[in-house]
């Protein structure tokens, strides 16, 4: 599957737009899913949000999918990039994608 990746002015904008793609788990809620089944899960959109003028305003979202077809989203702080953190599985699951399709670089 082809990933996309957006840029958007506020993170509220990409969620929005994740929801009505049918994105409306809160993978937030069920961190420890991610990190605990990493396999589980594919990454089908991303969005950056950068802040303008203080770098700990960026995050990024992610519109992921889970092996059973569950499509939901999670919001993660650039600094929270934690060893065993949903961040650092879903960091290293977009570095695997971009391994796998080298075009999407």
């Amino acid at each position: 599957m082809e990933r996309q990746m957006y840029h958007y002015a506020t993170v509220s904008k990409a969620l929005d737009e994740l929801k009505e793609k049918g994105y409306t788990t809160d993978f937030n809620l069920a961190e420890d899913r991610i990190v605990n089944n990493p396999d589980d899960f594919e990454i089908v959109h991303i969005y950056r949000y950068e802040g303008e003028s203080d770098p700990g305003d960026e995050a990024t979202v992610y519109g992921i999918k889970s092996g059973d077809g569950e499509k939901g989203v999670f919001v993660a702080g650039d600094l929270s990039l934690g060893e065993k953190s949903a961040t650092q599985v879903l960091n290293d699951l977009t570095i695997k994608g971009r391994q796998e399709n080298p075009e999407l670089n």
